[in-house]
C-alpha cells in the first residue's frame, strides 16, 4: 500500500474567517477529523506515523481535515472562538468540500465540538467518534477527573514560560515515543506551528470553561467512543461518564497510555473505526437537533409596529417565530449566540418606541418538545419578573449560559422558581451590562467579537474610544496604554497575528458594518463615524476586508424588510 502524499490545502469561508481544509481518500463515506488542542495540517504530513494512520484510514473513507480558527493554516483571529463558532467552521468545511452527510471523528477538545454539531445537527450526521474526550476541563464533585483550578493555572504558566520546549512534557502525551527524538522534535514544531504562544494560551483558557456534560444525553447519532486506560491527560473514567450520558453508544477501552491516537496501538484504534465506518448508514430520526429558544414578553400600549421588528431580525439571525400572541414571540435559533445577537440587537431597535422588554432563553432537542400551553419559559419568566418591578431583563438557563462561555457576555445568579408543572427548579442566570441594559457587545453585534485578556481589553476599548478620530493611530494607542509602540506591536501581533494598524482598521470596519445594518445613516455618514475622512477609500478597504460593497451589505440587510426609520 503506497503512502499517501500531502493533498491540496483549500479554503473554506466562515463568516469573515478562513478556514484551511484538506481532503483525500477514496471511501464511500466522508469522515471529517476535528482535531484538539492546536493542529498544522501541512505539518502533519511530515510525521510518518500519522501518514501511516491516515493512509490506512482512508481506504474506507473519504477524510476531511481542518485547522479550526485561531490555528495552523487558518486565519489568525481576534477572539475567542464559542464552540458554537466551531460547529459553524465544521459547516462551512463540510459545504466546500461538497459533504451532504459526515462522521465526525473528533480528538480530545475536538469532540467537545463534535458533540455539540452531532446534537444540534442530527440530519448531517452519519455517526460520532471520539478519541480521548473529556466533558469538563475543570474539577467538580461530580466530575472529579478533570484537573483542579491549580493544576491548570500551571499550566497556563507553562505555556506562558515554555511553549513547545522541554517544560511542555510532551512526552506525557505519547510516552511510547519519549525516546523517539526525531518524533518529539516533531511533536514540539508541530505546537508551535499550530499557535503562538499568546494563543495557545488562550486556547487553553478557553478548553477550560468547556461543559459539554448537559448536552451530551441530546445526541441520537450512532456514537463510538474509545479511550485509552492508562492516558494521563484524559482519564479512562471520562471516556466511561461520557458514553454512560449518550443514548446507545458505544464504549471501547483501548489498551496503552498514549493520548494521541497516531501512536502506540493504531491497529485496534484503526479497526473500530473501520468497523464503524462499514456498517455507518443514515438512519431517520424525528429530532431535529438541539435549539435556543428565544421567549421574548414585551410590555407597551402599541404592539403593532413588534410583529415586523421580530419578523425582520429573527431572519437575519436564522431564528424560526413558533409562536406569538399579544406581546408575547418564542423564537428558536441553531445556536445561542445567534439568539443573544437577536435579542440585543430587537431591543435595542425598540429602545426609540419606549417599549420594555423581559427575555428568556433556553435549550430544548427538538422543537417538538416545546409545548404551546406547559411552557417552562412562561412560568419562570412571570415568576421572576413578579419579584422585580423592573423590565428589561435578559435570563438564560445554566445551559445556554455554558453554551455563551468566549462571548464576552457577564451572568449573575438569579433566584430559581419551582416549575409547578414539571417540579423542577432551574437555575437560572441574569445578563450583566454595567453601561444601558441592552447594549451590544463592544466590537460587532454581529460577530460577538470579544477581548482575550486585560491586556487586549484596553486596546479594544482604547481603539473604541477613538473610532470617530480619523488621526488615531499606532502612536495615539501606544501614548494612552503608557507602554512602547515597539511593545504594543509585539503583544497584538502574538496575540491576533495582526499589526496594531490592521486591528485598527478591522475594529472600524467591524463598527461601520454594524451601523450599515440598522439602516440609519448614509455610506459617507458610516465612513466618518468611523475615522474615515473619504468614504471612497473607506468603500475601497471595506470590500478587500468583508468581499462586498458597504451598499450592497446595506442592500441585502434590509431589502423586503422595513427599515428602522418606517
Amino acid at each position: 500500500m503506497s503512502k499517501l502524499t500531502r493533498p491540496e490545502t483549500h479554503y473554506a469561508r466562515s463568516g469573515q474567517i478562513n478556514i484551511a481544509y484538506q481532503v483525500f481518500g477514496s471511501g464511500k463515506v466522508d469522515l471529517i477529523y476535528i482535531p484538539g488542542w492546536v493542529s498544522n495540517i501541512d505539518l502533519m504530513w511530515e510525521c510518518a506515523d500519522l501518514v501511516d494512520f491516515f493512509t490506512k484510514l482512508s481506504q474506507n473513507a473519504r477524510v476531511i481535515l481542518f485547522d479550526k480558527r485561531g490555528t495552523g493554516l487558518s486565519d489568525r483571529i481576534v477572539n475567542f472562538a464559542t464552540l458554537e463558532d466551531r460547529m459553524d467552521d465544521i459547516r462551512a468545511v463540510m459545504n466546500a468540500a461538497g459533504s451532504e452527510k459526515c462522521i465526525l471523528f473528533g480528538h480530545s477538545e475536538g469532540g467537545s465540538a463534535s458533540v455539540l454539531f452531532a446534537a444540534t445537527y442530527p440530519s448531517l450526521v452519519l455517526g460520532l467518534i471520539t478519541f480521548g474526550i473529556f466533558a469538563k476541563r475543570k474539577y467538580s464533585d461530580d466530575y472529579p477527573w478533570a484537573p483542579t483550578e491549580k493544576e491548570r493555572q500551571s499550566v497556563y504558566k507553562m505555556i506562558e514560560n515554555d511553549w513547545g520546549g522541554d517544560e511542555m512534557q510532551l512526552e506525557s502525551l505519547a510516552p511510547s515515543k519519549a525516546n523517539d527524538q526525531v518524533f518529539m522534535n516533531w511533536l514540539a514544531r508541530y505546537f508551535r506551528s499550530g499557535a503562538s504562544p499568546g494563543a495557545a494560551l488562550f486556547l487553553t483558557k478557553m478548553n477550560t470553561e468547556i461543559d459539554i456534560v448537559d448536552i451530551l444525553g441530546a445526541i441520537r447519532v450512532p456514537s463510538l467512543i474509545l479511550q485509552r486506560t492508562g492516558d494521563i491527560d484524559v482519564k479512562l473514567e471520562e471516556g466511561r461518564f461520557v458514553a454512560a450520558q449518550i443514548p446507545n453508544a458505544r464504549f471501547v477501552q483501548l489498551e496503552g497510555k498514549d493520548h494521541l491516537f497516531w501512536v502506540g496501538d493504531t491497529s485496534s484504534v484503526l479497526k473500530e473505526i473501520n468497523e464503524f465506518i462499514v456498517h455507518a448508514k443514515p438512519k431517520p430520526t424525528a429530532i431535529d437537533g438541539l435549539y435556543t429558544v428565544l421567549d421574548m414578553h414585551f410590555f407597551r400600549e402599541e404592539l403593532e409596529p413588534l410583529q415586523n421588528a421580530v419578523d425582520r431580525f429573527a431572519k437575519h439571525f436564522e431564528g424560526k417565530i413558533l409562536k406569538q400572541s399579544k406581546g408575547h414571540f418564542s423564537v428558536a435559533f441553531k445556536g445561542s449566540v445567534n439568539a443573544v445577537n437577536c435579542v440585543f440587537n430587537l431591543a435595542n431597535h425598540l429602545q426609540s418606541h419606549r417599549t420594555r422588554l423581559a427575555a428568556f432563553l433556553y435549550m430544548k432537542n427538538g422543537l417538538t418538545q416545546i409545548k404551546e400551553n406547559q411552557n417552562v419559559t412562561d412560568i419562570v419568566l412571570r415568576a421572576s419578573l413578579s419579584t422585580r418591578k423592573t423590565t428589561n431583563q435578559i435570563f438564560v438557563s445554566s445551559v445556554v449560559k455554558k453554551m455563551l462561555h468566549g462571548t464576552g457576555l457577564e451572568f449573575e445568579a438569579h433566584e430559581s422558581v419551582l416549575n409547578p408543572v414539571t417540579g423542577d427548579i432551574p437555575v437560572l442566570y441574569r445578563l450583566k451590562n454595567k453601561r444601558s441594559q441592552f447594549s451590544p457587545p463592544k466590537s460587532s453585534s454581529y460577530e460577538m467579537l470579544t477581548t482575550q485578556s486585560s491586556f487586549m481589553e484596553k486596546v479594544y476599548e482604547t481603539i473604541h474610544k477613538h473610532l470617530e478620530n480619523e488621526s488615531f493611530g499606532v502612536e495615539k494607542l501606544s501614548n494612552e496604554l503608557g507602554i512602547s509602540e515597539r511593545q504594543i506591536q509585539r503583544k497584538v501581533k502574538a496575540f491576533t497575528n495582526k499589526s496594531p494598524g490592521q486591528l485598527i482598521i478591522l475594529t472600524r470596519l467591524n463598527k461601520a458594518k454594524e451601523l450599515l445594518a440598522f439602516n440609519r445613516y448614509s455610506i459617507a455618514e458610516v465612513a466618518y463615524q468611523v475615522g474615515f475622512s473619504c468614504p471612497s477609500y473607506f468603500s475601497k478597504l471595506f470590500k478587500r476586508e468583508f468581499g462586498e460593497n458597504p451598499s450592497s451589505v446595506m442592500l441585502r440587510l434590509h431589502s423586503n424588510t422595513p427599515t428602522s426609520r418606517d
